[in-house]
């Protein structure tokens, strides 16, 4: 048992119980977990309790005149101010009490009331059950960790005690992706959050930002910039390789990722490394980075490659992560990559510097740290989960725009002041800057010391506007999400059954076109004659434009008359014969015979543009004149006719082709052409050499 206990860090659930025993008497109207938590802010902010509560109802009357809220925002209030206080040491994160105190918090969120202590107790049982019944097939599956779970099941968390308190500490989590990282964090925990699971990832993200700093020496080799900061260094064992290729060319090495750039070192002769090469994405160079395939000479075999193309480089770079298994490597430097360079687009389009530009590289510097955390200790990646990633994840997301739009004007209101002097404001957020956050850890990213002191908080007057761009977008996200499901369902394997499945889809309007050759064919005059009158009179009056209007007006109706007989109702499925039965030699044989016909199709039209070129470069003398003369003719004839006179004899022309006064005349017409247009010579072609360039 004492094991287990040790694995809580104070003595497990005990310890916490005896430590909130030991502090003070309870306070009025707050629960056992609360009364502990504002005694313990107190004692952070060096104050008598008494005093820190007299300072809230001063401070914040509107709030202390509520009892119902009365608890919750008396909670928040000494939770903000003690967490804006602890957050300035260098090495909070590696503290037992921080980790216990925040979590405490947490629960003190849920069960602020006094009230909430009698039904924590009958709950009591059911809770621990629930723990018990939780998926044996964990990330946590050591026995000792599913007991220690068990022991304290009741001491876990919900999403909104988590998004309420975690933002406070941006190293730990930030607004925009709080929940995705909840839902990381209890992916296979039930939805709620358990202190031990909480309590490693502080800790797995204390030492990404320790290897952080221990990376400085190898900053010197790669003469980084002023406020540079290295986030991530892959290549540096025989076992870990990364791989560069540009063109032909495959060189080994060493790949850094900071704040403003990705280095790669080839690897030299004796394991030194070379001089490095810089990939900018600071500055407006048109980047792009895409997840690609690389293989020897050029073969795209594997999938395990991240491509980096700008307007500086003649050509795109591979830089490839071998692995095993799977591509989770790569798809880490992906996100990771697109984190920065999104960051730096969200900065260039609000054209921010000075203190701004360096809050928003740290924000996305500690949300790049966080994601590390969670790869390091739970081997979570964006495949499995939705992206922690801040910038990365607003423009993948509909409506991401607004998102940002929000973070500016949170920004905005952040800095209210001068550079040189910022002051935040009111309802500027309930977390300190997260440049404050990264000074604290010992990194510079700006040459002026930047030291906020506590400000007001959103306590509990609604969300705040970033707030609800997140959650518009997650409640569009939703629907995409449950619109994707639907196609995986309808994807179908060979090609045969997609073909029946869009004839099927077409059958409506194969019926028109069927209808519409018959008429033209003219197969049954007496129909021909009607349709062609009909069609003539409402050119003649000018009724032709409306057609396309009646047909997206037919629509509408046919839409809204479903939504109202349905009723809710789920669609019915799709009903298709299933097509015959081929074997993998007749899939192979039709897919060949299905190429030959794409290549003739494009050999057919190489020869029509060549047969061109010839007729306007005057290759064919005997032709030329009476081509030029009849272009003037076409010419003259659409410059003295109005639209409507031109389209009519169009149209009359093409339907009257078949009929059966104007058949023979047609088809010797058909005939002469084709002749006079066999006779044409193509153009010549000739292929240059691979090292010669075009002119």
């Amino acid at each position: 048992m004492g094991f287990i206990n040790g694995l809580f860090g104070m003595g497990g659930k005990k310890g916490r119980e005896m430590e909130a025993e030991a502090d003070c008497e309870p306070i009025s109207g707050l629960s056992s977990i609360a009364s502990s938590v504002v005694h313990r802010c107190a004692r952070i902010l060096g104050m008598q309790t008494d005093k820190l509560v007299q300072l809230f109802e001063i401070e914040l009357p509107d709030h202390a005149s509520e009892p119902e809220k009365y608890g919750r925002d008396l909670l928040l209030y000494c939770s903000y101010k003690a967490l804006n206080e602890e957050t300035k040491s260098i090495n909070y994160l590696s503290e037992k009490e921080f980790r216990i105190l925040t979590f405490d918090m947490m629960l003190a969120w849920e069960t602020p009331n006094a009230e909430n202590d009698s039904s924590n107790k009958e709950n009591n049982n059911n809770k621990k059950k629930e723990a018990e019944e939780d998926e044996a097939d964990s990330l946590f599956c050591s026995s000792a960790t599913k007991n220690a779970i068990q022991v304290d099941g009741k001491k876990t968390v919900s999403s909104e005690a988590f998004a309420r308190i975690a933002p406070a500490c941006p190293i730990i989590a930030d607004p925009i992706t709080v929940n995705n990282l909840f839902e990381s964090l209890t992916s296979y925990c039930g939805g709620r959050l358990h202190f031990l699971i909480y309590d490693k990832y502080i800790k797995y993200l204390e030492k990404v930002v320790k290897v952080a700093k221990t990376t400085a020496p190898h900053a010197a080799s790669l003469n980084l910039s002023e406020g540079e900061i290295i986030l991530d260094v892959d290549g540096v064992s025989a076992t870990n390789s990364v791989f560069q290729h540009i063109g032909t060319s495959t060189r080994p090495g060493r790949l850094t990722l900071t704040n403003r750039a990705i280095y790669f070192e080839p690897l030299g002769v004796g394991f030194s490394y070379g001089k490095p090469i810089s990939y900018d994405l600071e500055k407006d160079l048109k980047q792009v980075v895409k997840r690609e395939c690389t293989g020897p000479w050029g073969a795209r075999l594997f999938d395990k490659a991240v491509m980096y193309k700008s307007s500086f480089l003649t050509e795109p770079v591979f830089i490839e992560f071998p692995q095993f298994k799977g591509q989770a490597r790569r798809d880490y430097w992906f996100a990771i990559i697109k984190e920065i360079l999104h960051a730096h687009k969200f900065i260039r389009k609000f054209n921010l510097s000075g203190l701004k530009k360096a809050e928003i590289l740290s924000e996305a510097t500690l949300g790049v740290f966080r994601y590390r955390a969670l790869k390091e200790a739970f081997h979570i990646m964006p495949s499995q989960v939705k992206s922690t990633l801040s910038f990365y994840l607003a423009e993948k997301l509909p409506k991401g725009d607004k998102i940002l739009d929000a973070l500016y004007n949170h920004l905005e209101t952040l800095f209210t002041g001068s550079e040189s002097n910022p002051q935040p404001g009111p309802g500027s957020g309930s977390f300190p800057p997260a440049i404050c956050t990264i000074q604290s850890f010992g990194f510079i990213l700006s040459d002026k010391a930047v030291e906020f002191g506590f400000y007001g908080l959103n306590i509990d007057s609604g969300p705040s506007s970033l707030e609800l761009a997140v959650r518009r977008s997650a409640s569009y996200s939703g629907r995409a999400e449950a619109a994707r499901a639907t196609l995986e369902q309808v994807k179908m394997e060979d090609i045969d059954t997609n073909v029946a499945v869009l004839k099927e889809l077409l059958f409506p309007l194969m019926q028109i076109g069927e209808l519409m050759l018959s008429l033209v064919e003219w197969e049954d005059p007496f129909k021909s004659h009607v349709f062609l009158v009909l069609f003539l009179f409402l050119v003649y009056r000018g009724w032709i434009r409306y057609i396309i209007p009646c047909i997206f007006l037919t629509c509408s109706g046919f839409i809204m008359w479903n939504k109202h007989h349905r009723k809710g109702r789920p669609i019915e499925a799709f009903q298709v014969p299933p097509p015959k039965h081929k074997s993998t030699v007749e899939q192979l044989l039709t897919l060949q015979e299905t190429i030959s016909k794409l290549e003739m199709g494009i050999q057919e039209g190489n020869i029509t543009l060549l047969k061109l070129r010839a007729i306007l470069f005057a290759a064919f003398p005997q032709t030329t004149n009476k081509i030029a003369i009849t272009l003037v003719a076409m010419a003259v004839f659409f410059m003295l006719l109005s639209f409507k006179d031109i389209l009519l004899l169009i149209l009359l022309e093409e339907y009257t082709r078949k009929m059966p006064l104007r058949r023979e005349s047609s088809e010797k017409l058909v005939r002469r052409l084709r002749e006079w247009w066999g006779r044409i010579p193509a153009a010549p072609v000739q292929l240059m050499k691979r090292h010669e360039s075009r002119r």
